[in-house]
Protein backbone atom coordinates (compact mmCIF):
# COMPACT_ATOMS: atom_id res chain seq x y z
CA UNK A 1 0.00 0.00 0.00
CA UNK A 2 1.14 3.59 -0.73
CA UNK A 3 -1.05 7.04 0.44
CA UNK A 4 -0.71 10.38 -0.66
CA UNK A 5 -1.29 13.62 0.83
CA UNK A 6 -2.56 16.26 -1.19
CA UNK A 7 -1.56 19.67 -0.06
CA UNK A 8 -3.31 22.53 -1.94
CA UNK A 9 -1.83 26.38 -1.73
CA UNK A 10 -4.25 27.17 1.13
CA UNK A 11 -2.32 24.80 3.15
CA UNK A 12 -5.19 22.36 2.95
CA UNK A 13 -5.21 18.33 2.65
CA UNK A 14 -7.13 16.16 0.38
CA UNK A 15 -9.04 13.26 2.05
CA UNK A 16 -11.33 10.38 0.64
CA UNK A 17 -14.05 8.89 1.65
CA UNK A 18 -14.56 4.95 1.37
CA UNK A 19 -17.56 3.86 -1.34
CA UNK A 20 -20.04 1.87 -0.01
CA UNK A 21 -19.52 -2.04 0.11
CA UNK A 22 -15.89 -2.03 0.35
CA UNK A 23 -14.32 -2.60 3.26
CA UNK A 24 -14.11 0.54 6.24
CA UNK A 25 -16.71 1.79 4.13
CA UNK A 26 -17.49 5.54 5.26
CA UNK A 27 -14.09 6.14 6.71
CA UNK A 28 -12.25 8.96 5.16
CA UNK A 29 -8.73 8.14 3.82
CA UNK A 30 -5.50 9.47 2.14
CA UNK A 31 -5.83 8.69 -1.50
CA UNK A 32 -3.31 5.51 -3.30
CA UNK A 33 -3.39 1.97 -2.86
CA UNK A 34 -2.43 -1.29 -3.29
CA UNK A 35 1.30 -1.80 -5.48
CA UNK A 36 1.00 -4.27 -8.42
CA UNK A 37 3.75 -7.02 -8.23
CA UNK A 38 7.19 -5.14 -8.73
CA UNK A 39 5.80 -1.73 -8.37
CA UNK A 40 7.24 1.23 -6.59
CA UNK A 41 5.68 2.88 -4.15
CA UNK A 42 6.00 6.02 -6.32
CA UNK A 43 4.42 3.98 -9.39
CA UNK A 44 1.74 3.40 -7.99
CA UNK A 45 0.79 6.77 -6.61
CA UNK A 46 1.23 7.97 -10.12
CA UNK A 47 -1.21 5.16 -11.20
CA UNK A 48 -3.83 5.21 -7.88
CA UNK A 49 -4.31 9.44 -8.56
CA UNK A 50 -4.90 9.36 -11.84
CA UNK A 51 -7.79 6.48 -11.42
CA UNK A 52 -8.86 7.53 -8.07
CA UNK A 53 -8.62 11.26 -8.63
CA UNK A 54 -8.00 11.90 -12.48
CA UNK A 55 -4.82 14.07 -11.77
CA UNK A 56 -1.50 13.24 -13.22
CA UNK A 57 1.99 13.64 -10.40
CA UNK A 58 5.58 13.16 -11.98
CA UNK A 59 7.38 11.29 -9.22
CA UNK A 60 9.62 14.26 -8.32
CA UNK A 61 6.42 15.50 -6.98
CA UNK A 62 5.90 12.87 -4.55
CA UNK A 63 8.50 13.40 -1.14
CA UNK A 64 8.26 10.54 1.14
CA UNK A 65 6.94 11.80 4.80
CA UNK A 66 6.36 9.46 7.06
CA UNK A 67 4.88 5.91 7.30
CA UNK A 68 2.26 3.78 9.40
CA UNK A 69 1.97 0.48 10.76
CA UNK A 70 -1.03 -1.03 11.54
CA UNK A 71 -2.09 -5.17 12.49
CA UNK A 72 -5.72 -5.67 11.07
CA UNK A 73 -7.41 -9.07 11.97
CA UNK A 74 -6.50 -10.20 9.12
CA UNK A 75 -3.08 -9.09 7.84
CA UNK A 76 -0.28 -6.27 8.77
CA UNK A 77 -0.06 -3.11 6.65
CA UNK A 78 2.44 -0.96 6.34
CA UNK A 79 2.10 1.81 4.08
CA UNK A 80 4.41 4.91 3.40
CA UNK A 81 2.67 8.17 3.31
CA UNK A 82 3.91 10.97 0.22
CA UNK A 83 3.67 14.56 0.29
CA UNK A 84 2.91 15.82 -2.94
CA UNK A 85 2.00 19.83 -3.62
CA UNK A 86 1.97 19.68 -7.39
CA UNK A 87 -0.18 17.90 -9.54
CA UNK A 88 -1.90 18.36 -13.35
CA UNK A 89 -5.44 18.23 -13.39
CA UNK A 90 -8.32 19.04 -11.52
CA UNK A 91 -9.15 16.65 -8.48
CA UNK A 92 -12.55 14.62 -9.17
CA UNK A 93 -14.24 11.79 -6.83
CA UNK A 94 -14.22 9.01 -9.15
CA UNK A 95 -14.14 5.82 -7.29
CA UNK A 96 -14.74 7.66 -4.08
CA UNK A 97 -18.03 8.53 -2.10
CA UNK A 98 -17.05 11.99 -1.65
CA UNK A 99 -13.48 14.61 -1.88
CA UNK A 100 -12.99 17.25 0.89
CA UNK A 101 -9.98 19.52 1.42
CA UNK A 102 -9.59 19.93 4.84
CA UNK A 103 -7.01 22.17 7.38
CA UNK A 104 -4.81 19.66 9.06
CA UNK A 105 -6.14 20.79 12.51
CA UNK A 106 -9.60 19.39 11.04
CA UNK A 107 -8.35 15.77 9.71
CA UNK A 108 -9.36 14.84 13.22
CA UNK A 109 -13.03 15.38 12.58
CA UNK A 110 -13.37 12.62 9.81
CA UNK A 111 -13.68 9.63 11.51
CA UNK A 112 -10.23 7.12 9.57
CA UNK A 113 -9.26 3.98 9.48
CA UNK A 114 -6.70 2.27 12.01
CA UNK A 115 -3.94 2.85 10.06
CA UNK A 116 -4.69 6.32 8.40
CA UNK A 117 -5.20 8.30 12.09
CA UNK A 118 -1.87 8.34 13.05
CA UNK A 119 -0.69 9.98 9.45
CA UNK A 120 -3.47 12.60 10.17
CA UNK A 121 -1.78 13.43 13.33
CA UNK A 122 1.73 13.76 11.71
CA UNK A 123 0.11 15.85 8.97
CA UNK A 124 -0.88 17.96 11.74
CA UNK A 125 2.19 18.69 13.55
CA UNK A 126 3.69 18.80 10.46
CA UNK A 127 1.56 21.52 8.45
Amino acid sequence: MAAAALVDADGRVLIAKRPRGKSLEGLWEFPGGKLNPGETPESCLIRELHEELGIKVAEACLAPFVFTSHGYESFHLLMPLYLCRRWEGLVAAREHEAIAWVRPQKLKDHPMPPADAPLAAWLCDFL
